[in-house]
């Protein structure tokens, strides 16, 4: 059985009301692979302005301006000043799988990157949000050859956090984000389970009321698969998902080439729409 996480890595802020929320990233804050139910994809950060709003009374205008295959420094350049000219009190911060994945990846500059968006941010008082990178190397083989570098990058992002107050929902330190069933086929995109509990942490750890550990409880025991189904599910992941991420990579295609950011001006939080 896996021990949950209840506790949040910091002591939430004191509750307040927000009036613009923006979310900056790539495609796990863009919302990839949690459906919509209209051609395109829901994702923690609008589940997370779901919560906000729900939690107090002023109307909440919420902006994602994440884009898919953005790299940390693109996140830097490209997102953050359009972040800042909205004026938020309240911005998530989530970047980095993009450059792990990659062998010649400088840990310390993405960290050092991740800290300017940080410092641009608290400097106007906004109220700032991160997530920790879990370990996928129990549910992806191939990120045990990237491990090393995601738990030094999210060790110097949990030291910026606290020397900058930046709240972190250390999502690395919740055993449960490493169970496979909160993944999608390509095991590096959370699906909407995943997504939803992403979202209640962040939220837990902002303060908001009613939010508790619970998104860090373990899903329920299933029979374990056997070797041949276990084989099986490599290989589709390997044809199916990883082939193809290895071929674009090796023409420098990215998933994100063409593409904007799903919501880039701020707009009222309608539930239903979300």
């Amino acid at each position: 059985m896996q021990a949950p996480l209840h506790a949040p890595p910091m002591t939430p802020p004191a509750r307040r009301s927000y009036a613009r929320y923006v979310a900056i990233g790539d495609s796990s804050t863009e919302g990839i692979d949690d459906p919509d139910g209209r051609g395109g994809y829901r994702g923690w950060a609008n589940r997370l302005a779901v919560h906000v709003s729900a939690a107090q009374s002023a109307p909440l205008m919420y902006a994602n301006l994440a884009v898919r295959g953005r790299k940390t420094r693109d996140v830097r350049r490209q997102q953050v000043e359009p972040a800042l000219a909205m004026h938020p009190d309240l911005v998530t911060v989530f970047s980095g799988v993009n450059d792990i994945v990659r062998r010649d990846c400088n840990v310390g500059k993405v960290a050092r990157d991740m800290e300017q968006m940080f410092v641009a941010f608290t400097a106007t008082g906004a109220t700032v949000l991160t997530i920790t990178m879990p370990d996928l190397s129990e549910v992806v083989p191939m990120a045990r050859l990237m491990r090393e570098r995601c738990l030094e990058l999210n060790d110097l992002v949990r030291e910026a956090c606290a020397r900058m107050g930046v709240l972190c929902a250390d999502l690395a330190r919740a055993s449960v984000t490493g169970d496979l069933r909160l993944w999608s086929g390509d095991r590096l995109h959370a699906n909407s389970e995943g997504h939803r509990r992403i979202a209640l942490a962040l939220a837990q750890t902002l303060g908001l009321p009613g939010h508790n550990g619970a998104w860090a409880d373990p899903l329920p025991d299933t029979a374990r698969r056997s070797v041949v189904a276990r084989l099986g599910g490599e290989l589709r992941w390997t044809s199916e998902h990883l082939v193809p991420w290895l071929w674009r990579h090796a023409r420098g295609i990215s998933s994100g080439d063409g593409r904007t950011a799903k919501r880039p001006a701020l707009e009222t939080v309608d539930p239903d729409n979300l």
